[in-house]
């Protein structure tokens, strides 16, 4: 099925050429871009809401798959619609839709549904689709359209999206098609739209809600915006920023009665590459069972060292294995070797199932070379890791653990995993680590 161009020659350029040229002129290809979850844009003409659209996409680090959400203007078709097969064209080409992941959204979601009629006619959607293909041609897009409904059904639409994009493991970025308030006098828009907009930046969907209905906030932006953050909180999002604000008056010179539109960009967690390859390591291990190639190595994993990964699941420890000194040729070799194996071979716990990759969370540590002390004030348990040995058995305890709070207990901790009795002679050593979370 190919969903063709309903708003070309209207909302933007039907012609290709002018297409692109009115969009390089909206856009700033200079612009520092940064790693976000999702964003919220404005969808009406070009000219009008282009600038804002324009500045708010120059700013995000373009992942393969955009989730576009947009309220429905038509009326028609399913309440909650998803698209999960089909193209979509516009005068830049057609872009297909990621069937694979709007099947698995789909399916976490009780008020989606499968649907067509709801996208033949709306353009909320479709006037997002050019600014993407302008910056990558083979993007893929899951196409979503939100009637008018209760916070609680936007909430459950968004839970159900994070949902989807922790299974696959996949990186997206979900956008919220929307602008904000409709034909009022510029000052009392201007008035309402900061009240909504410091609600989303604060990621506060329920804020955003009371505002909206207290303030009767005329803003389009609202459905796709609460499920946005809902889905973005759910993703590890902490931080959003206004992009740009603007109006249509600001554009036609007439104030008396305005459609407001902002850009606003919604942050990722970022997550440091150390982390990021154990992570990788495990979860293709897990569903593929291959091991993945070591990457190109950077200073931090250049080099030898001991290595330690932990793996928790819903703050709980589900694998920890590691090694006091190096037996790879590099950090990075290291980091994949001992993350296999806290992910399988840890006995204290069962192997990791795949259905279990989206509730974890990883750390590694990587050690200084350990150095051996002379009595127990010279360790801290807050700066120094500890091994305790006595002949060929040994126990190693991390530094900066939870709950450990004392010399005497880290030492005691040590000699419970070398199996060494509380009264036999030991050797003691410490080192140091830099922790990656």
């Amino acid at each position: 099925m190919i969903r063709k161009p309903v708003v070309s020659g209207q909302f933007y350029p039907d012609s290709p050429s002018e297409l692109k040229a009115m969009i390089r002129r909206l856009v700033d290809e200079k612009a520092e871009r940064v790693e976000v979850v999702g964003l919220v844009s404005p969808h009406a003409g070009y000219s009008y809401s282009g600038p804002v659209a324009g500045a708010t996409i120059s700013k995000v680090k373009f992942k393969d798959t955009f989730i576009i959400m947009g309220p429905s203007h038509t009326g028609m078709g399913k309440p909650f619609s998803i698209m999960i097969e089909g193209t979509w064209e516009t005068p830049l080409g057609r872009v297909e839709i990621d069937s694979e992941l709007g099947h698995r959204i789909l399916a976490s979601s009780s008020y989606l549904e499968e649907d067509y009629k709801a996208h033949q006619h709306e353009h909320s959607v479709e006037v997002q689709i050019p600014f993407l293909q302008y910056f990558k041609p083979d993007i893929k897009i899951v196409p979503i359209i939100l009637a008018y409904s209760t916070a609680a059904i936007y909430k459950e639409i968004g839970k159900g999206i994070a949902k989807a994009v922790k299974e696959l493991g996949r990186e997206v970025v979900i956008i919220a098609s929307g602008d904000m308030t409709h034909y009022e006098p510029y000052k009392l828009a201007q008035k309402k739209d900061t009240q909504a907009i410091e609600a989303i930046i604060a990621l506060d969907e329920d804020e955003l809600t009371r505002r909206f209905e207290t303030l009767d906030i005329s803003m389009c932006a609202y459905a796709p915006a609460v499920s946005l953050i809902t889905a973005a909180k759910e993703l590890g999002a902490k931080e959003a920023e206004l992009v740009k604000y603007q109006t249509s008056g600001d554009i036609l010179g007439d104030y008396s009665s305005v459609v407001g539109y902002a850009g606003i960009i919604i942050k990722a967690k970022v997550v440091h590459p150390v982390v990021k390859l154990a992570k990788e390591t495990v979860e293709t291990f897990v569903r593929e069972g291959k091991v993945i190639p070591t990457p190109g190595l950077t200073p931090e994993i250049k080099k030898r060292a001991g290595v330690f990964v932990s793996i928790h699941k819903f703050g709980e420890l589900r694998g920890c294995i590691g090694t006091f000194e190096p037996t790879q040729g590099n950090v990075a070799e290291e980091i994949i070797t001992n993350a296999i194996s806290s992910a399988t071979r840890d006995p204290r716990f069962l192997p990791i199932a795949p259905q279990e990759l989206k509730d974890l969370t990883y750390s590694v540590d990587v050690l200084t070379k350990p150095e051996p002390v002379k009595s127990k004030k010279q360790l801290d348990p807050k700066k120094y890791g500890v091994i305790v040995k006595a002949g060929m058995r040994r126990g190693l305890l991390l530094p900066d653990l939870e709950g450990v709070d004392s010399v005497d207990y880290q030492i005691d901790i040590c000699r419970q995993k070398g199996g060494i009795a509380p009264d036999e002679p030991v050797k003691l050593y410490r080192f140091e680590v830099k922790r990656y979370k």
